[in-house]
């Protein structure tokens, strides 16, 4: 018997008090000596797992938030060019120092862009947001306060400093509240009031006229007036996150301390595919239309500056209203990388069109437009769904830096061509050198997409075929 009960004394005791609780006589135990002990329940779950999700007005008022945050960022990049004669005539500025103004604003995010997105992860999408936000407001004060260019190129870089990574904090943070829940119709209603911000600032000199009738200052403190705008927006979504995080399931990791560079570039293939996608389709859309577009169908196609304008403006136009639409069908239908290969396939064929046939230019803008429409609406939005939440920042911000890198090579590469083909009205045929860099960019985003949906619908796949919106 004593050695029956010297071992049942020694498991008793070796048991972990973390998980039993003693009952002494002053509780009713029966025995002063042994000690009883009883097992107490498991731990209850994290309270975060009994939380309610976000009410669907709570998520579509981050939305409108974000977007009216985009909606000033535009606004303020596309400022400078319907200012370009007032500059001109007002302050005497060439045209290489216009160009300088918009270039200074690319050139630090090659890089810095990655790092706000590493930042977006580590401080957290809304703070992020808030700052980012704040230095582009900064930018756009210090350009509009002086009348020397070197003070206006400092304030414009500011401002890309500022500008990038803020796009980046956004669009992590639209991934983070709609995962699951419409996230595709989010990005493109996002996109589409964003492009607006710029359509806005290219018509500013006919529905702000008295403004421009003042000189160049007027509009410049304009665009402050929607950065402003757009801070007051970043400072509610920063608000409405905050005083939702207590309450509902965001469903978003917090913000982190500690930055592992050895991981910025493990990511699985398929994000590697679509990054490749998002090089090749921006490095043929921006540099053409942006840049090349409008005296190509001047010189090319006889048009005039203001039908050229025109009819390269229906595709950033027909894009704002489209975007939304197709990513309101993929949430509901899913087939995302399907939907990939649709909108890559349909830009090959417009540089052969261009080159080689007769063929009215509404052909060649129709399929760019629902090119440019359909697949940055789902593009974009299916980056949550191969990159874990507490990355994607540096997702986002990666795909952005490599973008950038794509957007300064190609339209290095293409104006080159033009120089070296002699390419203008009186040889139209120099041309074709740089709509073959644009036909072979469009070929590799065809073969990005083809190996993303080889790999999607196989057992590696992420569910971009299968996955759909699931509510509000």
């Amino acid at each position: 018997m004593s050695c029956w009960w010297t071992a049942a004394k020694r498991r008793l005791h070796g048991l972990e008090g973390r998980q039993r609780r003693r009952l002494g006589p002053e509780e009713g135990s029966p025995f002063r000596d042994p000690p009883r002990y009883v097992k107490l329940p498991a731990m209850p779950e994290p309270s975060s797992a009994r939380k309610p999700a976000p009410p669907p007005l709570l998520r579509w008022g981050v939305l409108l938030f974000v977007s009216l945050a985009m909606f000033g960022n535009y606004y303020i990049y596309d400022s400078i060019a319907p200012l370009a004669d007032l500059l001109e005539k007002q302050l005497g500025f060439t045209s290489t120092q216009l160009g300088s103004l918009n270039a200074i604003y690319s050139f630090p995010n090659i890089i810095m862009v990655l790092i706000g997105g590493i930042l977006v992860d580590r401080l957290g999408a809304r703070t992020s947001t808030l700052a980012f936000t704040a230095i582009c407001l900064l930018g756009a004060i210090i350009t509009a306060l002086s009348h020397e260019f070197v003070m206006m190129a400092a304030g414009r870089l500011i401002f890309g400093l500022g500008a990038e990574s803020m796009i980046v904090a956004i669009t992590a943070s639209i991934g983070q509240w709609f995962k699951g829940k419409q996230l595709g119709f989010a990005f493109g209603l996002n996109l589409s009031i964003a492009r607006a911000g710029s359509y806005a600032a290219d018509l500013s000199p006919t529905w702000a006229k008295s403004i421009y009738d003042s000189g160049w200052q007027g509009p410049m403190l304009l665009a402050v007036g929607f950065g402003a705008m757009a801070l007051a927006a970043a400072a509610i979504f920063w608000l409405l996150e905050k005083g939702a995080e207590p309450r509902y399931d965001l469903v978003h990791v917090a913000a982190t301390d500690k930055i592992s560079w050895s991981d910025i570039w493990i990511f699985d293939r398929s994000f590697w595919y679509i990054v490749g996608l998002t090089v090749t389709f921006y490095s043929v859309i921006f540099p053409f239309r942006s840049t090349f577009a409008i005296k190509y169908f001047q010189d090319a196609h006889g048009l005039s500056l203001a039908e050229a304008g025109e009819i390269n403006g229906y595709v950033f136009l027909a894009a704002i209203f489209a975007t939304p639409l197709f990513g309101l069908l993929v949430d509901r239908v899913g087939k995302r990388s399907l939907f990939m290969v649709a909108g890559s396939l349909l830009l090959l064929p417009v540089f052969l069109v261009l080159g080689y046939t007769n063929w009215t230019l509404w052909v060649s803008t129709a399929l760019i437009g629902i090119s440019f429409s359909l697949v940055p609406a789902v593009l974009w939005p299916s980056i949550p769904y191969l990159v874990e939440d507490g990355r994607l920042g540096t997702a986002y911000g990666l795909m952005t830096m490599l973008q950038n890198i794509g957007l300064t090579v190609i339209n290095l590469a293409a104006g080159w061509l033009n120089d070296t083909n002699n390419a203008g009205a009186d040889n139209p045929g120099g041309y074709l050198p740089m709509l073959w860099l644009f036909g072979l960019l469009s070929l590799a985003g065809i073969v990005f997409s083809l190996l993303l949906r080889q790999r999607e619908i196989g057992p590696h796949g992420h569910g971009l075929e299968t996955l759909q919106a699931m509510g509000l």
